[in-house]
């Protein structure tokens, strides 16, 4: 079973970065996509970024384009975060996920890491 620990959270000014990092452990991991989302104070859960594995495609969210890089290391099973320029709009709860069994689908999912960005 695949286990997902995020870690990087924290609180930063407006304007500042944070890196969050991801890290899988368990069986044999080779995904189809990695990905992050958030969820706001009073909002849904949603999209910020995602990682094809074999190819290291990326796809954004447009708040967060030219702000926000997703990374992997395919060696240690982890993907990045690095934010930047970040703005008090981004203050969420982020969560990791992999899409194990199909592309479409996040299968796994982190516990969760707060970011807070103060204004």
């Amino acid at each position: 079973q695949v286990q997902l620990v995020e870690s990087g959270g924290g609180l930063v000014q407006a304007g500042g970065s944070l890196r969050l990092s991801c890290t899988a452990s368990g069986r044999a991991f080779s995904p189809y996509r990695m990905g992050w989302f958030r969820r706001a104070p009073g909002k849904e859960r949603g999209f910020v970024t995602s990682i094809t594995w074999s190819t290291g495609t990326t796809y954004y969210a447009d708040s967060v384009k030219g702000r926000f890089t997703i990374s992997r290391d395919n060696a240690k099973n982890t993907v990045y975060l690095q934010m930047n320029s970040l703005k008090s709009e981004d203050t969420a709860v982020y969560y990791c996920a992999v899409a194990m069994a199909s592309i479409a689908i996040y299968d796994v999912w982190g516990q969760g890491t707060q970011v807070t960005v103060s204004s």
